[in-house]
Formats: C-alpha cells, sequence, structure tokens
C-alpha cells in the first residue's frame, strides 16, 4: 500500500521591500512521504524569496516533468521555473528550454559543494539559470520549527532576509552561485 502526502497550511506573509512586494498567501503544501522536512521548509522558503500571486508549487518529487515551484504567464508559458536540491545536468538543461528562468536553490552544504563542483562549470554557460545555495543552518532551524499548521513571516530588505516563526527569527543566509 502507497504510502499517502502529508499535508501542512502554512500563512506566509511576505514583506519584501527590494521588490515593493507585500502580500499574505495560504499555502496548502503536500509533503511527499520521502520528503523531509529540510526539503518541504526548503520549498517554503523558495516560494518566499520568489513571491508572487502566480507563483505555484508544482508536483516536484511525484513528476519529473513539473519543478517544485513554477509561474506561468496569461498564455500558459513558463515564466519562473524553481527546483530544489541537485539535479542533473539533463534536467537543469531540459528546464532552461521551456522555461524564460530557472533557479536551483541547494540546501545541503556539503553534499551540495560537491554536486556544484561537479555540474557548476556546465550549469553556468547556461544564460537563463541562477543557482542559489541556502545555508544549511537556515534549513536546519525552519525544520526545526515544522508544524502541520504554520504562521511565518517573510522579510527582505537590502538584500538581508529573515523568516519569523513563533518567537523565532532566522536569519536567511543564501550565496548566489550562478546567476
Amino acid at each position: 500500500m502507497a504510502l499517502k502526502s502529508t499535508v501542512f497550511k502554512v500563512e506566509l506573509q511576505v514583506s519584501d521591500m527590494d521588490r515593493h512586494y507585500y502580500q499574505t498567501h495560504a499555502l496548502t503544501i503536500a509533503r511527499h512521504p520521502s520528503e523531509t522536512d529540510e526539503r518541504m521548509m526548503a520549498r517554503v522558503l523558495a516560494f518566499a524569496l520568489n513571491a508572487d500571486d502566480a507563483l505555484a508549487f508544482g508536483k516536484g518529487l511525484s513528476a519529473d516533468d513539473e519543478p517544485d515551484l513554477w509561474k506561468k504567464d496569461l498564455t500558459g508559458e513558463v515564466d519562473l521555473w524553481i527546483e530544489l536540491g541537485q539535479p542533473d545536468e539533463a534536467d537543469i538543461r531540459r528546464a532552461a528550454g521551456r522555461a524564460r528562468r530557472v533557479i536551483v536553490y541547494t540546501y545541503s552544504g556539503r553534499g551540495a559543494e560537491v554536486w556544484w563542483k561537479k555540474l557548476g562549470p556546465a550549469v553556468a554557460r547556461t544564460r537563463n539559470v541562477s543557482v542559489i545555495d541556502i545555508d544549511t543552518a537556515t534549513v536546519q532551524a525552519l525544520a526545526a520549527l515544522t508544524e502541520r499548521t504554520m504562521q511565518m513571516q517573510f522579510i527582505v530588505q537590502d538584500g538581508h532576509a529573515q523568516a519569523i516563526v513563533g518567537e523565532s527569527m532566522i536569519p536567511v543566509e543564501l550565496s548566489v552561485l550562478a546567476d
């Protein structure tokens, strides 16, 4: 018998002063049985970093032909394709061919470093792909606060971001590997 996804509800308030974007999003997130709290919270963080009314969660781990997050324009063309983890080069190239812009968020520390050393030169040559590493401590701190129902604030100002969950304030440390 197949295990079912666990549903999480997140009320995400985004105040991105750099983009002048202020919105509250009611997110319903299906966590695949094989997905960790770290990966799920990295998806929420990726949503917050790119928040937009048209941004939506894809099937992610459940489908090879959909990203973790994406934004389509009014014609159905993919404007933004977001992957998490360490996708292979073929998947990144396929996404780059289907979307105007692709962002890969890595979050696994040493594993991400090894992945980037192997694929970095080839990925960096792809014109519409950005790779951003989320500090492991950021993801672990968010994962430690995971609950089935959460309220989260995300604030960006002058290129610095922080997440607030309950009484906990977590600085979001990002490193741009390719832009």
